[in-house]
């Protein structure tokens, strides 16, 4: 072991510098949307740059350099403590020999004729075991001079700690003010600029009502202001063309309606949509889909999707002449369903939402009957293996990349039976008729932003 007084001195010779101005270094952000919380707020989480950049301020270095000699001054107490222990052991026992000592020296004070050779030799061999106390002794008075020492040392290290520590605060609150105003901009616009993203991740449901029938739609305008908040419900999959509005959400709960739309065809399926003031829902007993405008209350447009099946040819595993499938998401109206040309498997068109001419085509390999529902987000489109408990988001295809991918996203349905889910870009929730119970599910997508220093 290191005599105590070469431990302290590694600890003194202390070099403090006056920290120097860092230098600004390109960072890049991160950003981890969840894009809506349970409260329906956008949720936007900063992954900060690599703790390397802090690594190279001077300033930081400094305090870190610091807080290990700190450490160092800790271990070295604790040295100290143990050293002490072992000497205060040997100090008791001394003690105990110098009581018994005493008591033998006080006997032969009373009588001097019984200090025979035996005893002289005992009190000789007694006395050459108390000598090593002399030196014990001679130490701890060096200790107490160095332990003095060692705790003005560290009390002025400490001020000079604080000092740094206030010096770098002052510093970097500027810095960091002028960070996180830039940050709040960012995070500002993080809906806007994160329109578009990848699935991670579905939690809920929340229960938002029980009413109907075991089949039905219920939805919300994504392109409606944020004034809007009107909710359309349509009960049952078939022998139905009643449309009920609501003014809110509440309302809705409340069963308060603000209209009915008697419409002119009945539908077919849960799978409509409302766009843009538009109701676009699949005409009974046929491939054509029809757009409904709630603000003139009749037909504006109607075409026929060709090649695809109805009518429970090509439905969801579910059946309910799911056959044909609208929804929309942040690039606009989609519709879902299966030809005979291919084989039966999903095909996804986008639509014109005026003249619901087909814009663009794509083929899947998935088939149609073996999906529980889908829903599009960003261009891609989620389908669920089972419409069922235990469901899940099992396949993924893109139509940026024209690509698929196996997922294992897992899907809470909690009443059992789904026989609608559709995603809202606005809310950023799904919509679900889940065995007559009306349900909203939150979903997470994940996106990076790259900021303009970014290289």
């Amino acid at each position: 072991m290191l005599p105590l007084s070469v431990v302290l001195k590694s600890l003194l010779l202390l070099s403090i510098q006056r920290p120097s101005a860092s230098v600004w270094l390109k960072e890049g952000w991160q950003v981890y949307s969840s894009a809506q919380d349970a409260d329906g707020r956008c949720v936007c989480t900063v992954v900060a740059p690599d703790q390397s950049l802090c690594s190279r301020d001077a300033k930081s270095r400094q305090l870190r350099q610091l807080l290990e000699k700190i450490q160092n001054m800790s271990q070295s107490i604790e040295v100290l403590n143990l050293r002490t222990q072992r000497d205060f052991q040997y100090v008791m026992k001394m003690e105990s020999q110098i009581k018994g000592l005493r008591s033998k020296l006080r006997q032969m004070e009373s009588n001097r004729k019984t200090l025979l050779t035996k005893n002289f030799q005992e009190m000789k061999g007694k006395m050459a075991d108390l000598q090593p106390l002399i030196p014990v002794l001679e130490q701890y008075k060096t200790d107490a001079r160095l332990i003095s020492q060692f705790k003005e040392e560290v009390r002025n290290l400490s001020m000079v700690l604080m000092g740094i520590q206030e010096e770098i605060g002052a510093y970097d609150y500027e810095e960091l003010q002028h960070r996180v105003a830039s940050l709040e901009g960012r995070l500002r616009n993080c809906m806007n600029k994160l329109t578009c993203g990848k699935l991670m991740k579905i939690t809920g449901p929340d229960t938002i009502k029980t009413s109907g029938t075991r089949f039905g739609a219920w939805m919300t305008d994504p392109q409606a202001s944020p004034q809007n908040n009107k909710v359309w419900y349509m009960d049952s999959y078939t022998n139905n063309k009643i449309v009920r509005e609501y003014k809110s959400l509440s309302d809705f709960i409340a069963g308060v309606e603000s209209r009915t739309y008697n419409l002119p065809f009945h539908w077919a399926g849960t799978n409509h949509v409302v766009y843009n003031g538009s109701l676009y829902y699949n005409k009974y007993q046929s491939n054509i889909i029809v757009r409904y405008s709630f603000e003139s209350g009749r037909v504006m447009t109607q075409r026929a999707l060709e090649a695809a099946g109805f009518h429970n040819v090509y439905p969801y595993t579910w059946g309910g002449f799911s056959d044909i499938d609208l929804m929309a998401d942040e690039l606009g109206l989609w519709a879902v369903y299966a030809t005979n040309q291919n084989a039966g498997n999903i095909v996804i068109s986008q639509l014109d939402p005026l003249t619901l001419q087909v814009l663009n085509t794509w083929n899947t390999e998935y088939s149609k009957r073996n999906a529980g529902e889908s829903f599009m987000i960003c261009g891609t489109l989620y389908i669920t293996n089972s419409h069922l408990t235990g469901a899940k988001v099992y396949y993924s295809y893109s139509t940026k990349t024209a690509s698929y991918e196996y997922t294992d996203i897992p899907i809470h349905n909690q009443y059992f039976h789904m026989s609608m889910l559709d995603y809202n870009a606005r809310e950023r929730a799904l919509y679900g008729w889940n065995n007559g119970h009306q349900v909203l599910f939150n979903v997470t997508l994940f996106h990076v932003i790259k900021t303009d220093d970014d290289s």
